[in-house]
């Protein structure tokens, strides 16, 4: 029943992929209990090092035993290119890149069999990539937590538009925290949804047990973007965001208001759970979520909730 043409490319029983979420898939323990669940699992490269990541790389494929997983890469990052050599050395299934162009790196995966998708969170950038010959889109919308597009646009609207636009399979971000919604947004065309503010609420995550709790305790309307004259970051109404949406109103010296913009970081709310100071990223999903149980457990409830949906829906 769940079976699109992302799932038999990627060879995973149900379409459904796990974030790549800075520290809270930085581990072996979350991709590969989603993997081995059905789903596809992502080790979130980017604040790794390098030794660290090959290690977990192998854990991963250990672990899960000849099933798909995949890396998540930000193109932008120092050593971008070491870590491009580690995931063509260990033949990763699937890179899921971001923020940089693919063109100049698609030919040597093609050629070891990698797949190579690329999220997007315009319309623009998603021409870009799939012009370069990507294998397939993540499409992210605006109730995204982390970086979604500063334009507002929401997932419904956005996906429906890659969808139209694009002969290519469209993975759905955003918004999303149970089987229902997989349901909507395979409905709209999609091949498979993302969800990373549900797969942080899990035991496997590797962040600190405040941010989680603070999944719990955010509501739908919990959330805020922050950072527009920046790089947008949606994330949980604590001081820090304050003092930054009161900047965006009021502060016109551009140097002062960068200064405070990176005066917090996602690591301070991840590792030391410092969650009214730090970046805690989330999604507006969090307002649907209230357990913190573990990554295989999520799997099957979507997969159960998604054939609820989808039979209420035939009556």
């Amino acid at each position: 029943m769940m079976q699109t043409r992302l799932s038999r490319m990627l060879n995973i029983d149900y379409p459904i992929v796990q974030a790549g979420m800075s520290w809270a898939s930085s581990n072996a323990a979350l991709p590969a209990a989603v993997s081995n669940a059905g789903g596809l699992g992502v080790i979130a490269a980017g604040p790794m090092y390098l030794e660290a990541f090959r290690d977990t790389v192998r854990e991963v494929k250990a672990l899960t035993q000849g099933r798909a997983f995949a890396v998540n890469l930000p193109l932008y990052r120092p050593e971008a290119e070491r870590f491009l050599d580690v995931i063509e050395a260990e033949r990763v299934p699937v890179l899921i890149a971001s923020q940089g162009g693919p063109k100049a790196h698609l030919e040597r995966f093609r050629r070891i069999g990698t797949r190579w998708i690329h999220v997007v969170s315009t319309l623009e950038h998603a021409r870009k990539a799939a012009g370069a010959g990507v294998d397939a889109l993540v499409v992210v919308g605006a109730e995204a937590g982390g970086h979604p597009p500063a334009n507002g646009v929401s997932t419904l609207i956005a996906v429906r538009r890659a969808v139209k636009a694009f002969d290519l399979p469209i993975v759905a971000g955003g918004g999303v925290a149970d089987g229902h919604g997989v349901a909507a947004l395979l409905a709209l065309g999609a091949d498979a949804v993302q969800l990373g503010t549900r797969f942080l609420a899990t035991r496997e995550a590797g962040v600190h047990e405040n941010y989680k709790q603070a999944v719990l305790d955010t509501d739908i309307d919990g959330t805020v973007l922050v950072g527009v004259r920046n790089l947008p970051v949606r994330m949980t109404r604590n001081r820090f965001a304050a003092d930054v949406l009161h900047a965006d109103q009021h502060e016109t010296d551009n140097a002062a208001y960068d200064a405070l913009f990176k005066s917090s970081t996602l690591k301070q709310a991840a590792l030391d759970g410092d969650i009214e100071r730090g970046k805690v990223e989330l999604g507006q999903s969090a307002g649907l979520i209230d357990d913190l149980p573990g990554a295989a457990e999520v799997m099957a409830r979507l997969v159960d909730e998604y054939r609820e949906a989808v039979a209420r829906l035939l009556g």
